[in-house]
Parts: C-alpha cells; sequence; structure tokens
C-alpha cells in the first residue's frame, strides 16, 4: 500500500465511523421527539462527499503525500474532535431540531455559528492538496461552498423559527 492510499483508507473509515455515529445520533434525537428539517438537500450532500472521496481514490491513490498539507489536514481533524465532542449526542449530519433545547454555545460555538461546516470546507480543500491534486481541491471547494449555502441558509431558517432555546445543528 502506498502512503496515499494508507491515508485515504483511514479518511474513508472516519467517514463511514461518523456516518454510524451520525445514524445513532439521529435515532436517539428523534426518540426524544426532534425533527428532521429541510432534507430535501441531504443527498446532494451526501453526492458531494462520496464523489470527493471516489475522486481522491482515482486520482490520489499512487500519489506522494505532502506533508505541509497532510499537517494542515491533521490539524483540522483536531478541530472537527472540537466540534464533535462539544455537540456530543446532538452531532448529526442532517438538520436535527430538538424543541426545547437550549443553543450549543461552547466550544468552538462561542466563535462561529458553524465550525463543523468551516472544517469540512477545509478538509475538501486540503486534501487533495495533500495529495497534489490542485485541481480537484478547487473543485470540490466550489461545490462545496454552493452545497453549504444551501444547507446553512436551510439550517438559519430553522433555528431561527424554532426561537433561542433550539439545539444548533453542527
Amino acid at each position: 500500500m502506498t502512503s496515499a492510499e494508507v491515508l485515504l483508507a483511514a479518511v474513508t473509515l472516519q467517514r463511514a465511523a461518523e456516518l454510524v455515529v451520525s445514524r445513532h445520533n439521529t435515532r436517539r434525537l428523534m426518540a426524544r421527539g426532534a425533527v428532521e428539517v429541510a432534507g430535501e438537500h441531504y443527498p446532494l450532500i451526501v453526492a458531494l462527499h462520496a464523489a470527493w472521496l471516489i475522486s481522491l481514490w482515482l486520482f490520489g491513490r499512487q500519489q506522494p503525500v505532502n506533508l505541509a498539507a497532510l499537517a494542515c489536514y491533521v490539524m483540522l481533524q483536531g478541530l472537527r474532535c472540537w466540534v464533535l465532542r462539544t455537540l456530543g449526542a446532538r452531532w448529526t449530519t442532517r438538520i436535527i431540531i430538538l424543541p426545547g433545547q437550549p443553543l450549543v454555545s461552547a466550544g468552538p460555538y462561542r466563535w462561529l455559528s458553524h465550525p463543523n461546516y468551516a472544517v469540512v470546507a477545509g478538509e475538501i480543500a486540503v486534501l487533495p492538496l495533500a495529495l497534489d491534486l490542485a485541481l480537484l481541491a478547487v473543485v470540490f471547494t466550489v461545490l462545496d461552498a454552493a452545497v453549504l449555502a444551501i444547507r446553512i441558509r436551510a439550517e438559519n431558517r430553522a433555528l431561527a423559527a424554532a426561537g433561542p432555546t433550539m439545539p444548533r445543528a453542527p
């Protein structure tokens, strides 16, 4: 296995594990009376992330790994862990609203409304650069920005409609 394949395998396993955690958290939240909001754009998010990962495997598996970009990616993982730890059981890949709960304002949410999206945007740009795939970095960063514009607008509307005691989704 090349170092790029090891990196991509680790990222693929991480993403798969996150989907399992998200599904678990979503089920628990829904059992407590939560509702999903604006789910119609979710397949677009899944398709974008799947295409990104598949493209990295197709074009990057034999590439040398740029250590500076990899270091940046690893730092982003630290921020991702901070977001996940801050949200705990509220973290999902969907927009889930649980009535009666306060907005999360701890951790990175003290400084950013949507730190998880900032981390994801960074990952989508930086991981291709770690594999010397600048064109993929540009293409998927632009596509991600378009999807995040839809997602953040929907999430902000849902949170505003729910009032100040609703949880902020990731």
